[in-house]
């Protein structure tokens, strides 16, 4: 079998000719704000508010990197014709880029896909098809000095770094959001694992799985200047809330058991978000 990188490996199991964000629907391997029908409300009143901002610009771009399969912009329904929904994904129909916009940024679930390196004890980790890992070479990392300097096993976020300072490039004004699981520096640790039908798996790059790492927030967020919000905080501040009246109908009852798995801290609520406003104030998202 052939014997590369974690970086080479993964990209080639995720985006290669046949790999799996190619093949398979995300959602049926796991789940995600997206599959919460509360999100897209919660988006809309970002987007909302970004548009009223930035003094309703015409037109006002709403851009969901990561998009898949289109399902949080299909539920973006009856908003004014002055937006601009834009999905951008690595198949079709989407596009294959960012397009410089003016508006709203988001990327759900993205960085932790982009593909990145693991070193062990100073050496770089390769994994063949069945996700048998050897040592490589000596492999010396600045990021891994500065934002995970405890040694032992690393995964490299420099591509995350470098992919989330491009996208917020593509805003000429408005704001940028990424949402991701994350960790920072008082608590970093190896994540790397997959997924397959609603299931944690091991990670094999053999295409079979959804394969996920940790975004370190913290270094993100210094390559743009950017804020750390956990999802449990940005919600509350964009009035998801689950507390309800006494006495409420059932519709009401739905959107709070919805608004309880969002901001779930042992689940979606543990989300990190990065707030980069480019231009304009987002104050109103604790920026």
């Amino acid at each position: 079998m052939t014997v590369r990188s974690w970086s080479e490996a993964w990209n080639d199991a995720l985006y290669g000719n046949d790999g799996f964000f190619l093949r398979e629907d995300p959602l049926a391997h796991f789940r995600t704000n997206v599959a919460v029908p509360l999100f897209a409300t919660a988006v809309r009143r970002l987007a909302q508010r970004l548009d009223v901002a930035m003094g309703f610009p015409d037109p006002f771009d709403v851009v969901d990197l990561g998009a898949g399969r289109g399902d949080l912009l299909n539920a973006l329904t009856d908003v004014p014709p002055r937006w601009r929904l834009i999905g951008v994904d690595l198949c079709e129909p989407w596009a294959p880029q960012v397009p410089a916009l003016d508006g709203l940024l988001l990327a759900n679930e993205w960085l932790d896909a982009v593909p990145l390196d693991v070193v062990e004890d100073g050496l770089l980790v390769l994994v063949d098809e069945a996700g048998t890992e050897t040592f490589g070479a000596p492999h010396a990392s600045d990021w891994a000095a500065t934002w995970w300097p405890v040694g032992g096993r690393v995964e490299v976020g420099a591509p995350r770094d470098l992919a989330w300072a491009a996208a917020v490039s593509r805003v000429r004004r408005g704001a940028a959001v990424a949402i991701d699981y994350g960790h920072t520096l008082r608590e970093r640790r190896p994540t790397l694992t997959g997924y397959r039908d609603g299931r944690q798996v091991p990670p094999v790059p053999d295409g079979s799985c959804d394969i996920t790492a940790h975004v370190a927030l913290d270094s993100c967020a210094a390559a743009t200047g950017a804020r750390v919000l956990s999802q449990r905080d940005a919600l509350q501040l964009l009035g998801v809330s689950a507390i309800l009246p006494p006495h409420v109908d059932a519709a009401t009852l739905e959107r709070g058991s919805q608004a309880r798995e969002l901001l779930d801290p042992d689940g979606l609520g543990g989300f990190g978000w990065l707030v980069q406003s480019v231009g304009v104030d987002v104050g109103w998202m604790g920026g």
